[in-house]
């Protein structure tokens, strides 16, 4: 699973690189982004006031941890992993993966692995920003009018696969990391078959990823800062 990770990009930066516009005030680095908390994602939509608009993409902030359409109430922090195997036919997330899929741009991501009864944490990144496949959903709170700023909370869950090789060593699971000829099609809005997108993501390919051991300091959340992605000697 992928439960922690860094995101310290700008969103200048996330401009060039992705080719969005932004929509909202932009969030500070964070260097240790826990479930329930809010992050920066990419996604392509048309205004919600303008539903027959061409989609636009844009970059903007959602919480981690989705909260399917059709729950009652409100319970963050459970789903923040979908497993990309089974995405498009588990209830909570099949209808995401078909109308709303998006990019979670990271630093890097943190992994513990199991060694000598510890666990020991490990940052893994690549060259750039990685674009980590994601799915996103709104859900009304029907306690408030529609026009209420805060009655639509958007939530966003990261997808994972198999590990291989490194990865594999220190976790069973990844975080699915998509190449820049995949992330286009990861975004298309006409991509609405679930037989397409389960083949788009089957054909991702393994990331090529770094990795070493960091300071147990990033166990807790409240812990923020550069030297957390500082390698222990």
């Amino acid at each position: 699973m992928c439960g922690r990770y860094a995101s310290t990009t700008t969103d200048k930066e996330l401009r060039s690189i992705f080719h969005v516009e932004v929509v909202g005030d932009e969030l500070r680095p964070s260097y240790n982004i826990a479930p329930t908390q809010q992050i920066r994602a990419v996604l392509e939509r048309a205004p919600r006031d303008e539903p027959d608009a061409a989609p636009m993409k844009q970059i903007r902030t959602l919480t981690w941890g989705l909260v399917p359409s059709w729950s009652k109430e409100a319970k963050l922090g459970r789903l923040i992993n979908a497993r990309s195997e089974s995405v498009t036919e588990r209830p909570s997330f099949r209808a995401a993966a078909s109308k709303r899929r998006c990019l979670l741009p990271a630093d890097g991501y943190f992994e513990w692995e199991k060694r000598d009864g510890k666990k020991i944490p490990h940052f893994l990144h690549g060259d750039g920003v990685l674009a980590m496949a994601g799915l996103y959903e709104l859900w009304r709170d029907r306690e408030l009018s529609e026009d209420d700023p805060n009655a639509w909370l958007w939530t966003a869950t990261i997808l994972t696969r198999p590990a291989t090789d490194a990865l594999g060593r220190i976790h069973d699971r990844c975080p699915v990391v998509l190449p820049e000829t995949f992330q286009e099609h990861w975004l298309d809005p006409t991509l609405t078959d679930k037989d397409d997108v389960q083949a788009l993501l089957a054909s991702v390919p393994d990331p090529v990823l770094q990795t070493y051991e960091v300071s147990t300091a990033v166990n807790s959340p409240r812990n923020n800062g550069p030297h957390l992605l500082e390698p222990v000697s």
